[in-house]
């Protein structure tokens, strides 16, 4: 039986990223040892797009945006500007090592949302 999925960010900076992980957005996180920290995700979905190369990108979901970058802008989290797509609104954050996770606001019924 499938109880879960573990996303992996490959990271230049590697310590920086977990630490940003850690502190910065807040996740619990076990240490498996030496330092490698595994973090606790919020509840997931997973979607399927059409591409020229296989690939896969993470990003994180909020029910307000705009108010969600203010928040981690406030933390010293660089956002880039918000696009629109036809399933919600964008940001990229910028991570330590220069790499880029995603978060969006969904305007499609999402499978998974706050308790």
């Amino acid at each position: 039986m499938i109880y879960g999925s573990h996303f992996i960010v490959l990271s230049s900076d590697p310590d920086a990223d977990r630490a940003f992980l850690a502190d910065v957005l807040g996740f619990e996180h076990v240490d498996a040892g030496g330092g490698w920290l595994i973090f606790a995700l919020p509840p997931a979905e997973v979607a399927v797009h059409p591409a020229d190369a296989p690939g896969s990108e993470l990003y994180f979901m909020c029910d307000d945006l705009a108010a969600e970058m203010r928040s981690l802008e406030q933390r010293g989290v660089q956002c880039s500007d918000i696009v629109g797509a036809r399933w919600g609104s964008v940001t990229k954050l910028r991570l330590p090592s220069g790499g880029e996770v995603g978060l969006y606001e969904p305007n499609h019924a999402a499978i998974v949302r706050p308790s």
